[in-house]
């Protein structure tokens, strides 16, 4: 006997992360891979929440400080701090952008009838990312819109950094690098 999936029915599948003492939660249909820390090589000129870019199976992949994005401190790097990379849509365009975040917690559902609407949180957060907030055993956790973090300017600069191909230069130094540190 066939097992019967409805198409139709609404993904409500969310990836919950910490920045900070706060909880986040994005669509999984954003989410296409969760990585360790490998070496982020810096972008001269970058604006300060791109904290620059990682060889991702031979594509350039910026990477973006989440929380000074969201107008936090920056993430500080421990054993359970990780990229998330995602997918931004910006019309009929898209760029895969990884986003540092303090810790991975786990996949949530939401029913519609959980999400409230996102309260006016001052300048603590830039609220406009923010599309809903969900109690959950007494944790709040904030439904972000990744493709409302960043302007169309922004997106064009991170696209600037991320051909198609890995940049030769930086494999070269990648080379160079674990070359000097075997002698």
């Amino acid at each position: 006997m066939a097992a019967y999936i409805d198409t139709n029915m609404e993904i409500r599948s969310y990836l919950t992360f910490e920045l900070g003492e706060e909880i986040f939660a994005c669509h999984v249909n954003k989410l296409l891979h969760i990585l360790e820390i490998p070496k982020i090589t810096d972008v001269p000129g970058a604006p300060g929440y791109m904290k620059g870019i990682i060889n991702l199976r031979g594509k350039v992949l910026p990477v973006i400080d989440t929380k000074v994005k969201m107008g936090m401190p920056p993430v500080e790097f421990t054993k359970d701090t990780c990229i998330v990379v995602m997918d931004i849509k910006l019309d009929d365009d898209s760029l895969l952008v990884g986003v540092l975040v303090d810790r991975v917690l786990e996949v949530l559902e939401f029913n519609d009838d959980e999400i409230l609407p996102p309260p006016n949180l001052g300048s603590k957060y830039h609220s406009e990312f923010i599309t809903g907030i969900v109690n959950r055993n007494d944790n709040f956790i904030m439904i972000i819109d990744i493709d409302t973090v960043f302007s169309l300017d922004e997106i064009n600069f991170m696209r600037s950094s991320s051909d198609n191909d890995i940049v030769p230069e930086m494999e070269e130094n990648e080379k160079s690098l674990e070359e000097n540190k075997e002698e």
